[in-house]
């Protein structure tokens, strides 16, 4: 069905030409309408034909018309703080108090379609070494240099978020990010800014910093060159004459891509198929055109890996960039060491398992504490399943002794800053995207803050959930869908 662009009336105003895809969910629109307007979608009330539009009404069925108004209830804002009492509820708080008391931080409000920005900077945010680079960095906003006054912006900008509670209205930000990259000023009907690509709008900005970041007095190196990129050796030898010499090069990444297929399941195969490929040139040997077969292998990992789900691909019919829906599960805890030379796995040897040691003994202590738990409640723990805790515990103070890493860990891996020593990874950031087409939908980041808790950043509304949260992100459907995922190096306690 085609996009309609219609009115939404409200408070007394008109929003005009607001683009709504017949083929998206309600939930998508009234986003859209969110931006515009300040009303949070759980609050709107938008009168349609047949009562009120809910979230699984089918757009389709509506026969909606360019310019055709609909109405809309519903109040923007924070609801009316209550009155005081002795004792505050969490439900009683304003979402200011809330905030504070949940230590969530500060969100970034939307500009009119810029959720792709704020939920690319609120993943980059979560690197303290990038925010100790930034503070090191000390260009001003009022150069001529553009990429330099871009670096300040977000210099400062971290700096007001650090500072603030509430949503925060990055717009400094988004003028500098829009006279170096002109791309994203690119507006719609109306002068409404338009939807921009979140992995675009990552990579550009990532190129920017490798440029201006101060540099390392040890390493001679920046942020980016030393946490955030990676070298990938890669092998190319010739399938129709396997005796001719296997040509190997080097060369840096700063993210890895995961293709998806009809048979993609799971993040790690999805990256290997991208790290084989066949290709065409001509032969020294044959004195042809040959098939040739590039296979790659990663030969240092950053601490900070960056992987890009591939799933949007041009259709010349609709001419959209059209999104690939099938689910694809990504780990909380991640081992890139299948990836990696033989040379580099050789390395990670003895941390790897030293790793897997400590997991499985933490493993074994929770389910032992869990246990004993139901026992005391139940209370039906008896004198033997005593005494077999009693034995698991023994076996658990073990895992909290000081491990010398330095009798596991390669020493050049050690001497590497930025590296990663071990190869194993967590989760730390997930940027997200709900939509059927690259150039319309919505972005969301959904950052760590430890156990088992995350924060949401729908823009300036923030909110903690869980890992199953994190873990229902794997496509599959209409649902938030994993784009982009940031790992970072497990830490060795």
């Amino acid at each position: 069905m085609p996009i309609v662009n219609v009115n939404i009336k409200w408070s007394g105003k008109k929003f005009e030409n607001i683009e709504l895809d017949t083929d998206e969910s309600p939930e998508l629109f009234k986003s859209q309408i969110y931006s515009q307007t300040g009303v949070p979608p759980e609050r709107q009330k938008i009168m349609v034909k047949g009562g009120m539009l809910k979230d699984t009404t089918d757009l389709n069925k509506l026969s909606l018309k360019n310019g055709q108004t609909l109405m809309m209830m519903g109040t923007a804002g924070e609801l009316p703080k209550p009155p005081e009492k002795p004792t505050q509820f969490l439900e009683d708080m304003t979402d200011a108090e809330k905030a504070e008391a949940l230590d969530i931080p500060a969100g970034l409000e939307n500009l009119g379609n810029t959720c792709y920005m704020n939920s690319t900077l609120q993943c980059l945010r979560v690197m303290p070494e990038l925010h100790s680079a930034l503070d090191q960095y000390e260009g001003g906003l009022a150069n001529v240099d553009n990429r330099g006054n871009l670096t300040a912006s977000l210099r400062n900008l971290f700096k007001d978020l650090g500072r603030n509670s509430e949503g925060f209205p990055p717009l400094v930000f988004w003028q500098m990010l829009r006279q170096v990259f002109p791309q994203f000023s690119q507006t719609g009907q109306g002068g409404v800014p338009m939807q921009q690509d979140a992995e675009e709008c990552w990579s550009e900005l990532i190129s920017v910093l490798k440029a201006k970041l101060p540099k390392g007095d040890a390493t001679g190196h920046n942020f980016i060159e030393q946490y955030m990129t990676g070298e990938m050796q890669a092998e190319l030898k010739c399938k129709d004459a396997p005796e001719e010499e296997k040509v190997v090069t080097s060369e840096p990444f700063s993210k890895l891509g995961c293709h998806i297929t009809g048979t993609t399941n799971y993040m790690v195969n999805g990256i290997k198929e991208s790290l084989t490929e066949e290709i065409e040139k001509n032969s020294p040997t044959l004195d042809r055109t040959a098939k040739y077969e590039r296979v790659s292998r990663v030969s240092r990992l950053p601490q900070y890996l960056p992987i890009q789900f591939i799933r949007f691909f041009w259709k010349p019919q609709e001419r959209i960039r059209a999104k690939i829906l099938r689910k694809v599960k990504f780990p909380l805890n991640f081992d890139a060491t299948e990836l990696c030379t033989p040379e580099l796995q050789n390395k990670y040897s003895k941390a790897k398992l030293k790793l897997k040691e400590i997991d499985d003994q933490q493993e074994a202590k929770r389910r032992d504490e869990k246990r004993r738990k139901i026992d005391l409640e139940t209370g039906a723990a008896s004198s033997s399943s005593a005494s077999s805790s009693g034995g698991n515990q023994a076996d658990m103070d073990t895992s909290e002794d000081k491990v010398n890493w330095s009798d596991f860990l390669d020493p050049e891996l050690l001497k590497d800053v930025g590296g990663n020593p071990t190869g194993q990874y967590e989760l730390c950031a997930v940027l997200t995207h709900v939509g059927r087409s690259a150039d319309s939908g919505h972005y969301i980041a959904w950052v760590k803050k430890g156990d088992d808790e995350w924060h949401k950043f729908d823009d300036d509304k923030v909110s903690i959930v869980k890992d199953a949260d994190i873990e229902r992100l794997d496509g599959g459907g209409d649902w938030h869908t994993a784009y982009i995922v940031l790992y970072r190096a497990k830490r060795l306690d």
